[in-house]
């Protein structure tokens, strides 16, 4: 009998699964994207995405809870950073994988 193939425990698949549940969201990948150029307060991350305070501040919670983001307090305001660096090579892997299926779509259907 072969083993298993599956190498993570069921926790461990629960863990990842949190993780890709995180970054299924529109609003939360904005806000990875706006962060990934560099530290940005709740003000402004509410004024690049024109969503309310407590919406910004409810996903910067979960991604903060999720170890995707870590803040830092300035004085009086809290500004906000990506603490997960594997985030940048993930989001550049899907990003690259898209344009490739899209430019086969479009070669597929143009031929």
């Amino acid at each position: 009998m072969t083993e298993d193939p599956l190498p993570h425990s069921d926790r461990a698949l629960e863990l990842i699964a949190h993780r890709f549940k995180l970054l299924g969201d529109p609003t939360r990948l904005r806000l990875l994207q706006l962060l990934m150029c560099g530290e940005k307060s709740v003000n402004e991350l509410v004024s690049a995405l024109h969503c309310t305070q407590a919406n910004v501040s409810k996903h910067l919670g979960l991604l903060t809870d999720g170890g995707l983001v870590n803040r830092r307090k300035v004085g009086v305001s809290i500004l906000y950073h990506i603490a997960d660096q594997s985030l940048f090579p993930l989001c550049e892997l899907v990003c690259h994988s898209l344009k490739e299926q899209s430019a086969e779509t479009t070669q597929a259907l143009t031929s």
